[in-house]
């Protein structure tokens, strides 16, 4: 949905005693934003904070649909109308055991074509970039994008070496996270950076062969010690490496822009998505701009260094059908990974998705 401008087009709160707050944080657009933005809601399934190893999800999804709000509740009121769903709000398991689930979830789908984009993340890939793009890398608030693709072919051999480990994969990847999983004020832990080297000599070990073994020989004592001290010092300039939602959000927003236009966002709260992160995030994607395909002279093109990251909004997804009608296509995938690759969700999912393209 195309706007010229920004109407601010979501839900709003009452005022009065036992009135719900409204939400917190976010990134509120400019005045002045560029002619052709495109809004977009978006909401997240699978997010565990920085528990990122709980096999009970291991994965994120990020869905996003570009329905205005007219368009979004008309399309929840067809499905409770015609398939007999409750008045609640709707949530993907409830959706998915209902007594017609299989003609409601294609017709779901097909009212989407074209309207909808789902992100993947496995949390387990998501780490070992994170791995790779802050201890082999400079830290960057680009990590885990496709603006760091050529720090990925390093990552994917790791992560497939994982065939080979054994346990001693997941205490490696468990170690990382003790690592960087830093309550300020703090300073580094050293038992925490002995058990992470003692986890990554254990996978040497172990013959995961000659480039994965190249990979972890690149993560120097001296240069991981100074990562950590910098995120002890908390140093503004790195990402939170726990925190898979930011390179969903960027990902999400290139899409959307298509190197052509802003994206403002409207999301379900989500407390990962703080003003201070945010601002990070669009100045890196303003600094991207200029290698976008569309050029800054094309009519309709963002120019050079303007983010296509116009603002975030914060909303309660009971407020907004849109937020909700993307709430139910991330649990979807999310819960129903069978039909992500080889079915009705395929044309949804981002080819930028944070995990092992042979999978």
């Amino acid at each position: 949905m195309v706007r010229s401008g920004w109407t601010g087009d979501h839900g709003r709160h009452g005022e009065g005693p036992g009135v719900r707050s409204p939400p917190q944080g976010g990134l509120p657009p400019v005045d002045a934003v560029a002619d052709a933005v495109v809004e977009i809601a978006c909401d997240e399934s699978g997010f565990s904070g920085t528990n990122l190893l709980d096999p009970a999800t291991p994965v994120i999804t990020h869905a996003s649909v570009d329905l205005s709000t007219g368009e979004a509740a008309g399309l929840i009121a067809a499905l409770r109308s015609g398939f007999r769903f409750s008045l609640n709000e709707f949530k993907s398991g409830q959706f998915l055991r209902g007594p017609r689930a299989g003609e409601a979830l294609e017709w779901f789908l097909a009212a989407l074509s074209g309207r909808a984009h789902v992100h993947l993340v496995d949390k387990e890939y998501f780490l070992v970039t994170r791995i790779v793009d802050l201890l082999l890398a400079e830290p960057s608030y680009a990590a885990g994008t496709r603006l760091t693709q050529d720090h990925r072919p390093a990552a994917l051999t790791l992560y497939r070496a994982k065939r080979s480990a054994g346990s001693d994969w997941g205490v490696f990847l468990a170690a990382f996270v003790e690592l960087v999983r830093i309550k300020r004020p703090h300073r580094p832990d050293r038992r925490a950076l002995e058990r992470f080297f003692q986890a990554r000599d254990a996978l040497v070990r172990d013959g995961l062969g000659a480039e994965a073994e190249g990979v972890l020989d690149g993560l120097s004592r001296t240069r991981v010690r100074a990562v950590v001290t910098r995120l002890s010092d908390d140093d503004q300039s790195i990402p939170p490496p726990l925190e898979p939602m930011l390179p969903a959000l960027a990902e999400t927003v290139l899409f959307w822009s298509g190197g052509e236009r802003q994206v403002l966002v409207i999301h379900d709260e989500q407390s990962a998505l703080t003003a201070g992160r945010l601002s990070r995030l669009q100045q890196v994607l303003a600094d991207g701009a200029g290698s976008s395909p569309a050029g800054a002279d094309e009519a309709g093109a963002s120019p050079a260094g303007v983010s296509p990251l116009a603002g975030l909004v914060m909303v309660d997804s009971r407020d907004d059908p849109r937020v909700q009608v993307a709430d139910l296509l991330a649990g979807v995938a999310r819960r129903l990974p069978g039909i992500v690759d080889d079915g009705p969700l395929q044309p949804f999912l981002s080819p930028t998705s944070l995990r092992d393209p042979e999978r």
